[in-house]
């Protein structure tokens, strides 16, 4: 069988962590498989599209390196590939259910279902369609629906069934027919719900593989009776786990947290977002955590994807970023990070030293946003010294080695401190001797100085920071404190 898999996203918003892993795991099938990856836009519910969504949705996927084998920029066979084009070939095959009885038309009034749910709910019972329209006789039917009155067009589900389906995640899966709704097919509009647009389509184009998050395990038997109604073959499903928060609640889809914009924009870089996405209820054969997208091809196998929910830890994504941003060269790392900055900001303090700083202050950044943030910091004024910073400016030694210090400092010329190595050794060297003139070394000597320079016992490394600070900042953290 040719593996034929499909994304088939709502334009809505933005792309969800959830909708990543999903596409991925079905980019990720149809490259192990030589298949073909297609892009389907499933835009039915209009009540709810977002201007922009579907060039921003491709925009992403750019961002990513995931490339679609069809949809709607890069076309194909099975076009089009964007279900609001699609409506007339959705009409068709209603009218063929309603032939066979396999449908039927329901003319309720939103009222009415609604005094029907709020009853339903008051009596214990799970809201359901009550089918009153389901014995409509199909003359009386028809002449109602050519009159005009508004209805739509439900799923005539057979009773005291037991409907069974394969999934390559949770094995056999059974529902009985009793608790399946009469589901909605074709709305009064004359736009087709998910469940009816989603069949055919997934059917005329072909797909061999259903590959969805579990939120669809309920309305799979209902996909299974079209399949059965139309006499089609039914696509292997595979529904994966769900995604939690770390308390084990579900994660929302409602929510900005969890756009993959929202990670693109901080800095995140995709190679690491796709290795931390493929670890979501997908374990490898080995103790293995970081994976090029093709080793993942290689790797990947749908027998090694868990029924248990997959924790979203956003911890283990910044780990995992960061031993990404390991990889990247100093200014590999600028270039990405300076994206960041304040606006005027390398202007106003040079590139040369913005690099430098950079170098200082990289290790164990998470993000392009946290390493960019890292530099605008250390420019910040100082705040007041803390107690225990104080603790060691207060004595007269203290206050001796600052001024000496202060006075070495400013008998280097201006020139010398845009030689960032080397005004850092002289820094070094000056230290000691002004610690050796007030009785001051080691531990004590450093903490001394770094108290009066920044007002804390914390920080990068001193020799490293009076290259960046520069003459005139240094010489005036001294002075502030002597």
């Amino acid at each position: 069988m040719s593996v034929r898999v499909r994304f088939a996203p709502s334009p809505t918003g933005f792309l969800h962590v959830g909708g990543l892993r999903t596409a991925l795991f079905n980019y990720l099938f149809a490259r192990q498989n030589a298949g073909k990856f297609v892009l389907r836009i499933e835009d039915t519910d209009r009540s709810r599209i977002v201007e922009g969504a579907v060039d921003n949705l491709l925009g992403v996927f750019d961002w990513l390196g995931l490339s679609f084998d069809e949809g709607p920029r890069v076309g194909g066979d099975f076009g089009p590939y964007v279900q609001s084009e699609r409506l007339t070939t959705y009409r068709h095959h209603v009218e063929r259910l309603l032939a066979s009885g396999q449908a039927y038309r329901c003319f309720c009034t939103p009222e009415e279902l609604e005094a029907m749910r709020s009853k339903q709910t008051k009596q214990g019972v799970t809201p359901m369609y009550d089918r009153r329209c389901r014995d409509l006789d199909a003359e009386t039917s028809r002449r109602r629906a050519e009159k005009g009155e508004p209805h739509v067009i439900r799923l005539a589900v057979p009773q005291a069934e037991t409907i069974t389906f394969d999934d390559l995640v949770r094995g056999q899966v059974s529902f009985q027919a009793e608790a399946i709704d009469d589901q909605v097919l074709l709305k009064s509009d004359g736009f087709p719900t998910y469940h009816l647009a989603n069949v055919i389509d997934d059917h005329l184009m072909q797909i061999s593989h259903v590959i969805r998050g579990e939120e669809w395990l309920s309305s799979t038997p209902k996909h299974v009776l079209l399949y059965q109604f139309f006499g089609w073959e039914t696509p292997v499903f595979a529904h994966l786990p769900l995604l939690l928060n770390p308390d084990r609640t579900k994660l929302s889809k409602r929510t900005a947290d969890v756009a993959v914009e929202a990670y693109r924009d901080d800095g995140i870089l995709p190679e690491a977002l796709l290795n931390f996405v493929a670890l979501l209820g997908w374990h490898p054969k080995t103790e293995q955590e970081l994976f090029s997208v093709e080793q993942l091809i290689g790797e990947f196998d749908m027998s090694r994807v868990g029924k248990a929910g997959a924790v979203f830890d956003v911890t283990k994504l910044r780990w995992l970023n960061s031993e990404y941003l390991k990889r990247e060269s100093d200014d590999e790392l600028y270039a990405n990070a300076s994206r960041f900055f304040p606006k005027d900001f390398v202007q106003q303090y040079g590139e040369p030293k913005l690099k430098f700083t950079l170098q200082t202050l990289r290790a164990g950044a998470t993000t392009y946003a946290e390493a960019a943030q890292r530099i605008v910091d250390i420019f910040k004024p100082t705040s007041e010294p803390g107690a225990d910073a104080l603790e060691h400016l207060a004595n007269e030694n203290a206050r001796r080695l600052l001024r000496h210090l202060h006075d070495a400092l400013a008998e280097i010329p201006a020139s010398a401190w845009d030689d960032y190595d080397a005004i850092g050794e002289v820094f070094k060297e000056t230290c000691k001797g002004s610690g050796k003139t007030v009785g001051l070394k080691g531990k004590e000597l450093w903490q001394t100085v770094r108290a009066g320079l920044t007002g804390t016992l914390h920080g990068p490394e001193l020799s490293k920071l009076i290259a960046i600070w520069g003459r005139d900042r240094v010489l005036s953290e001294l002075k502030a404190r002597c």
